[in-house]
């Protein structure tokens, strides 16, 4: 999707997980969470990843950080191979990888003031010295918003975009090339999303930042992505970029998140696509097109014969028959 030398290239992922099924619970069947994703991120490009709760997306964002083990497929930072290394061999890459998570304040410890919080990455690498992480903590401080004074004070003394404030520096401490960023303004009033989504892209301008953006909110993307894939059922459907996606989306999946999504003048008239029933559970997928039991315009092969994610003619990536 990107000249540029990937940054971040995922391929083939999956992620199963194996549950005891049956009265004695003596069968074994596998959750496809993630059932083979491919992805690129270029430097200083964010790929927003969209679609419904239980699509797979924020597995998606936990393989790339390798904070859950893949099943299969490959993970390729800044060119190395790091789905299999170490503890030990994986340190370095942790530094270049970071996360901000979609709770302000569950993921900020409450018994830690706002400034041992954002210090304690730089703490686990002891290659900074205290009074240089001192300056450091108080520079990310300012970085992102925050008044260096407020470092003594606990997550409780912080507003919601205050602390996703604080969840930003944390993640920003080791100087990373990629941030996760798993639904990160969800929980917070629509006034703050902007203000929070605005100092990402400032940050990402000044740093140069790549980000893995999750998302269900379409106004979101719309408003800080590059590109979109989007995901049912554990796999992409659609990846393009994001004028062209929201222009022109193709596969009935995507076309029906967009006519759902709210227009900002009450005036203007979408077409409406509704979708039949609930997104399969990912124990038992239907075969075939996995979208073709709630697509409005499935046709016989769609029940039979799965779709591919490859080239159309105007670039993108769609897995649909209608498309091919």
């Amino acid at each position: 999707m990107s000249a540029a030398a990937p940054l971040l290239q995922v391929e083939g992922l999956k992620k199963h997980f194996p549950l005891k099924h049956g009265l004695f619970g003596g069968e074994v069947v596998a959750i496809r969470a993630v059932d083979g994703v491919d992805l690129t991120i270029a430097p200083g490009e964010t790929l927003c990843l969209v679609g419904e709760s239980g699509s797979g997306k924020s597995t998606v964002g936990k393989l790339v950080l390798r904070l859950t083990e893949p099943t299969a497929g490959t993970i390729r930072l800044e060119g190395v191979d790091i789905t299999h290394l170490g503890p030990d061999a994986m340190r370095p890459y942790r530094r270049r990888a970071q996360m901000v998570f979609q709770d302000p304040y569950a993921s900020l410890n409450p018994r830690m003031t706002a400034g041992k919080i954002v210090s304690e990455p730089l703490e686990n690498y002891p290659d900074i010295g205290a009074s240089a992480r001192k300056e450091r903590v108080a520079a990310l401080f300012e970085q992102v918003g925050l008044r260096p004074d407020a470092m003594q004070r606990f997550p409780f003394e912080f507003s919601g975009g205050q602390r996703q404030r604080l969840g930003i520096a944390r993640a920003l401490a080791l100087n990373p090339a990629l941030i996760v960023a798993d639904e990160p303004v969800s929980a917070l009033d629509v006034s703050v999303q902007a203000q929070v989504l605005n100092l990402m892209m400032d940050l990402q301008e000044e740093l140069g930042l790549a980000y893995l953006f999750i998302s269900h909110d379409l106004g979101v993307v719309e408003h800080i992505g590059h590109h979109v894939a989007v995901m049912y059922l554990g796999r992409i459907v659609e990846y393009a970029t994001k004028d062209a996606l929201f222009e022109n989306p193709r596969h009935p999946y995507s076309q029906a998140l967009l006519a759902a999504a709210p227009l900002p003048d009450p005036r203007a008239k979408r077409e409406r696509v509704v979708l039949q029933g609930d997104i399969p559970s990912p124990i038992n997928p239907p075969t075939g097109c996995a979208f073709h039991t709630r697509c409005p315009k499935a046709f016989d092969r769609c029940k039979v014969e799965t779709p591919q994610l490859v080239p159309t003619a105007d670039g993108r990536l769609a897995s649909c028959h209608l498309v091919e």
